[in-house]
């Protein structure tokens, strides 16, 4: 049979904020200071803990790609209904004689504070445009509509 090996004495200087926090935790944890001193400094030391942390860090990272990720999705449903909403109301909607025209220009305030009030009811209540695509549908290049928007 061996004999246990002997643990080797180390005497260190700490910041006595250090040291308050170390007997704290040694009377929290119901250890000695010696214990918890020696498990931080084999984790400071371990090879693991590296390891733990770019994992950690990696987890994180594809967190925040994946986030990206949907951001990037909402913003080009976004500026693809724009644009086809705009292509649409172009090609729909003829210009109008001047005294119409007037008149238009004269309801246009009211219009449009009518369009912000509905846009916010819709953004606070309604469901989501962006919850009514679905996420596996096919990305389309430019390719599929020659560098276009598709038409309406």
């Amino acid at each position: 049979m061996s004999t246990p090996r002997k643990k080797a004495q180390l005497s260190v200087y700490l910041d006595p904020d250090v040291m308050q926090a170390l007997s704290a935790y040694a009377a929290r944890r119901e250890q000695s200071m010696s214990l918890i001193a020696e498990a931080a400094i084999a984790s400071f030391l371990s090879p693991d803990a590296d390891e733990r942390k770019e994992a950690a860090i990696a987890k994180r990272l594809d967190q925040q790609d994946r986030r990206l990720a949907r951001l990037e999705r909402d913003v080009g449903i976004g500026v693809e209904t724009l644009a086809l909403f705009v292509r649409f109301w172009l090609n729909t909607t003829p210009p109008l004689p001047e005294p119409a025209a007037k008149a238009a220009r004269a309801q246009a305030g009211a219009r449009y504070d009518n369009f912000v009030a509905a846009l916010g009811r819709r953004l606070n209540e309604g469901p989501k445009l962006r919850q009514e695509i679905p996420d596996d549908v096919q990305e389309s290049g430019p390719e599929n509509h020659g560098g276009r928007a598709a038409q309406p």
